[in-house]
């Protein structure tokens, strides 16, 4: 709806002043930081020079202790400040350029006149320190701005329900204090506020969506209520828009109980952490944690193992397919992903409680002081009711105890004797402190028995040390042998599998049970788990499983601090690490993110419906949200990535217009006609080069290449080589930044380009059913120009597609 030049001057005007309040506040703001910072730097340079030190008498220190007391009291109070008022000064300064993005004229009821609320990204008092110029986007009045049309309206408050009507609603884009867009809308977050914004270039970090959120994502953002939130969104939906937006206003919500620090988001890869790492400073918030599932895999395991990562075993599952043993493997990914398998390893940690269980032999200069007989008899000598995890700590306090007394034991070998000759003068010297100390200062030190003594128990001391070590960290229980003894005892494996399977859990139908109640090629996973294991290696596959049958049996650790969790690309992770992290994390609550639809590892999980993750904390706790919309790519580019999904007609395309995707074909390839696929290829190479250096003159700053694999980015970069601003990005390649990237499919989800390029689409690089997410997630990184390159047969996914929704060139 337009707005009269009346009602924009007066906006206009309205800006201009909230802005001249805004410098007279910073004016007398930014001084009194500055000063504190100047005072923060000189008390700790000069800390010592104000305290008075003086340890000869009792009541010295006691007067050293106030004084160091009162300084720190002191510095403790100016850094406080310093950082009350930066951050007052920082919210200031980011709302200069754009004090707010919205307004609303809500008329309580029993009310008048109706009150204007104008919406910014933090609330700014005027400085009578009562009235707002701008409210935060996360006080519960602004709610009615993402969840309202004009007309009856309500909100809650920590007082109750406050209802009434909006009576008018507007929206701003505002650059550098200047009005550049204002309408009035009778709509939720006006189309073409969204059109302006999604019509911009995509950046190199993500950018904050407070001024679009949308009814569905602001339902997201301000629940408060959930244990377990699953968001299962389409590709471009803004859900992870949503849950850092979500984690923004957690923060503030409750910030007197909540630091960013207690929050934990698992991404997919290092790439991601950096894409959104700007995301909460934009809003005034610090950073909250951010890791990988794998970082902490390796954490734990990766002093016994190498770990293998989630994108090697990508690797080999879309490169290897014709690879000796790889349907057993991929079968064995799938199987250890599946909640039958996690039932397994649960009713294993049961059978243990009555047999099976292993233990190391402790050993010491090369002889048995503990057989692994003596510690199994003691393990199952404990009450049967004694849990698993508390008969091992039970053990461990038993074999100190031991030690000590073997300790003792071996202080007067002769092998004791001959190390006392090879002592060094410091040693004999720290035996000698000790010796005065316990026997008091003046005496004088004249017992050589008793210092031969005192020496024979620091060497044997010494030697025991990583013995206590090792039984401190229950090193003494076979956890990789008892891993092992699931693929070398089949009898146990096949009572298990039948107790797994009683509870009536999905099994993949990879996966189907063979003529021995056993999963099927049971005996080549086998084979293949054991030889890595005995290489030292650990498949990813196993990683988690492993570390799950560990904590079973030694005890979990678990970190209580730690109040929300959130999980991005969730359909990537087993019901075994959704299983773990809830121990691990026991005081928290979780927000679980992604889309099924993009998919792309062999271990994935969907979350819709009655699925291990909605399980997890149960109904009563756990609220499922889907977004059907997609906001990042075109109309066009929607209409032509849904068709290649079953339930794809679901997605709803926002209403943003652009050109059709582009096939680029070469001309004789897979027509029959003996052309040269290299020459086919080359011509294609070259046209894709003309097209990106027009992409970029046309304004385009991100652009991806995307290819399946990490061998095909290689030899993708090596064929564009001579372009402007070209990386190949990596697994570990530590940030997203502009320019034109080659990179693999997998790499790329969760981020997004002004134009994406597909580096092979043809049916020799994507024909299998199980590459048709993976796809389908590369061509859904596009914003606004999607182009496909096929110098043979072109994939099904796209053949099968209606011909209208895309274009094709033939390139000679």
């Amino acid at each position: 709806m337009s707005v009269s030049k009346e009602e924009w001057q007066h906006e206009q005007q309205r800006i201009d002043l909230v802005r001249t309040k805004l410098r007279k506040q910073l004016s007398k703001i930014e001084p009194d930081v500055g000063q504190l910072k100047s005072q923060v730097v000189d008390i700790r340079k000069h800390f010592w020079d104000e305290v008075t030190v003086n340890l000869s008498h009792d009541d010295d220190i006691l007067d050293t202790y106030l004084s160091l007391r009162q300084q720190a009291e002191v510095l403790s109070e100016r850094e406080r400040t310093h950082r009350q008022l930066k951050r007052q000064a920082d919210r200031m300064n980011r709302l200069l350029p754009a004090p707010y993005f919205g307004r609303i004229d809500f008329k309580e009821d029993g009310a008048n006149p109706a009150e204007r609320v104008y919406v910014g990204v933090s609330s700014f008092l005027d400085e009578d320190g009562e009235t707002f110029l701008v409210y935060d986007w996360r006080t519960p009045i602004a709610s009615l701005y993402y969840d309202y049309a004009p007309g009856p309206a309500e909100y809650n408050t920590p007082g109750g329900l406050v209802e009434g009507e909006i009576e008018l609603k507007r929206q701003f884009i505002i650059r550098d204090g200047h009005i550049h867009f204002l309408f009035d809308t009778g709509l939720m977050i006006g189309d073409e506020l969204l059109q302006q914004v999604l019509s911009k270039g995509a950046g190199s970090q993500m950018k904050t969506i407070v001024a679009t959120i949308q009814k569905e994502q602001n339902r997201i953002i301000r629940n408060d209520s959930s244990r377990m939130l699953i968001v299962q969104g389409a590709a471009g939906s803004g859900k992870t828009s949503a849950a850092l937006q979500r984690v923004a206003y957690l923060l503030y919500k409750h910030r007197k109980t909540l630091t960013a620090d207690q929050m934990v988001l698992f991404s997919p890869n290092p790439l991601f952490n950096s894409y959104v790492s700007t995301v909460l400073p934009e809003l005034g918030e610090e950073n909250m944690q951010q890791t990988t599932f794998q970082d902490y895999l390796h954490h734990r395991l990766g002093r016994r193992f190498n770990i293998e990562d989630p994108f090697d075993q990508i690797e080999y599952v879309l490169a290897d397919e014709k690879t000796p043993g790889y349907a057993a493997r991929v079968s064995g990914i799938r199987y250890k992903a599946s909640t039958r398998f996690l039932h397994v390893i649960q009713a294993y940690k049961d059978q243990l409680l009555k047999e099976h269980m292993l233990f190391k032999d402790i050993i010491f200069r090369d002889q048995v002081i503990v057989s692994r007989q003596a510690l199994s008899d003691r393990f199952y000598g404990y009450d049967p009711a004694i849990r698993l995890a508390n008969r091992i700590e039970l053990m461990k306090e038993w074999l100190l105890e031991e030690l000590a007394a073997y300790q003792e034991q071996e202080m007067q070998e002769d092998w004791v004797r001959d190390e006392l000759d090879f002592l060094d003068k410091e040693q004999y010297q720290r035996a000698y402190n000790q010796l005065r100390k316990r026997r008091g200062r003046a005496e004088s030190f004249d017992d050589a028995d008793a210092e031969e003594q005192l020496l024979r128990k620091m060497i044997v001391r010494e030697h025991f040390k990583p013995l206590r070590s090792r039984v401190k960290r229950l090193r003494f229980v076979d956890v990789p042998g008892l891993y092992r003894q699931l693929y070398e005892n089949k009898l146990l494996f096949q009572s298990l599998h039948r107790t797994a399977a009683a509870a009536d859990t999905p099994v993949p139908a990879e996966n189907a049970d063979d003529r021995d109640g056993l999963p099927a090629r049971w005996d080549e996973i086998c084979a293949y788990t054991l030889e890595r294991m005995n290489r030292g290696d650990l498949p990813y596959e196993d990683a988690t499983p492993f570390l799950y049958l560990q904590e079973l049996t030694e005890g979990f650790r678990t970190n209580t601090i730690v109040r929300h969790v959130l999980i991005d690309e969730a359909q990537d992770y087993s019901p075994f690490q959704f299983e773990f992290l809830k121990r691990l994390f026991p005081r928290c609550r979780m927000t679980v993110l992604g889309d099924f639809n993009q998919a792309v590892f062999a271990q994935a999980t969907t979350l819709e419906g009655s699925t291990p993750v909605a399980g997890l904390y149960g109904p009563g706790e756990t609220e499922q949200i889907v977004l059907h919309r997609s906001y990042r790519s075109t109309r066009e580019i929607v209409e032509f990535t849904r068709g290649m999904l079953k339930d794809g007609a679901q997605i709803e395309p926002f209403d943003r217009e652009g050109g059709k995707p582009v096939v680029f074909t070469s001309a004789g390839a897979g027509a029959g006609k003996g052309t040269d696929a290299n020459t086919c290829a080359d011509a294609l190479v070259r046209r894709m080069t003309a097209e990106i250096k027009a992409l970029q003159a046309d304004g385009s700053t991100s652009i991806g290449v995307i290819c399946k694999t990490a061998a095909e980015s290689e030899r993708a970069f090596e064929a564009l080589n001579g372009l402007d601003e070209l990386r190949l990005i990596r697994k570990d390649t530590p940030s997203f930044e502009k320019g034109v990237m080659v990179i693999p499919a997998y790499l790329a989800k969760g981020v997004e380009f002004d134009a994406v390029l597909i580096y092979d689409a043809s049916a020799v690089a994507y024909s299998r059913e199980s590459e048709r997410k993976l796809f389908y997630t590369a061509c859904t990184r596009a914003m606004h120009k999607l182009q496909l390159y096929s110098a043979g047969t072109l994939t099904p996914f796209v053949a099968e597609l209606d011909p209208a929704v895309y274009t094709v060139e033939t390139v000679e």
